[in-house]
């Protein structure tokens, strides 16, 4: 009786810690909002994009987001980055692979490519980042996105979830983001010069993205 004691006894202790845990206030880091991001990145000059309609926020769940046109020499990259600053109540990242088909975008190549990063950049020399080539109509484009958040950069999508696993008990916070490029491929350029052009637009990019989606 008593050994049956001790165990409700500890099962109830156990209970009462989860409760205790999961009801506790999630921390929320201090960030710069994406309206702050600048339309001049090293030479890349910015415009906003036509805002999303009501109901595809809606459906994005996003806390804040940057959605612009960067160009420079004639090359027009396309930005999206979306924030959750909590992805404990349901609304987490979309991943682009599941989303651009949704939307009439036929997949022709998926990839993952380092992108060296511009000395002094916080981290890694390079970052792993998704390489996802798509048609609609006549139209290709090359898209590259990654997950980034609470110091993480991830290219996968698996990665980030366990990471935000692991740092929902870690350090109780949950937010994140999805950094995605965009840039068409223009019939008779080779992909090859697209994605150079891109990479060198994430290097100017990225080292600002601390302060947007904090580590």
């Amino acid at each position: 009786m008593t050994r049956r004691l001790l165990i409700a006894a500890l099962t109830m202790t156990i209970g009462a810690g989860v409760v205790a845990w999961l009801s506790r206030a999630e921390v929320h880091a201090s960030r710069r909002p994406f309206a702050e991001l600048p339309l001049d990145i090293a030479g890349w000059i910015g415009r906003e994009n036509v805002p999303f309609e009501a109901k595809v926020l809606r459906v994005l769940g996003v806390d804040d987001h940057v959605n612009r046109t960067y160009s420079q020499a004639g090359v027009p990259i396309s930005l999206y980055i979306g924030y959750f600053d909590s992805q404990r109540t349901g609304d987490t990242i979309h991943s682009p692979m599941k989303c651009l088909p949704g939307t009439g975008w036929q997949p022709l190549s998926t990839a993952r490519v380092s992108i060296p990063l511009k000395a002094g950049s916080a981290g890694d020399s390079h970052i792993a980042v998704n390489k996802y080539v798509v048609q609609r109509n006549l139209d290709t484009y090359l898209v590259l996105f990654w997950y980034q958040g609470r110091g993480r950069v991830t290219a996968s999508e698996y990665t980030a979830k366990l990471q935000l696993m692991t740092d929902a008990v870690r350090i109780n916070r949950t937010d994140g983001g999805l950094v995605r490029v965009i840039v068409p491929i223009p019939e008779g350029e080779s992909e090859r010069g697209v994605e150079e052009a891109a990479a060198k637009f994430i290097q100017a990019l990225f080292p600002l993205l601390p302060g947007y989606l904090p580590s």
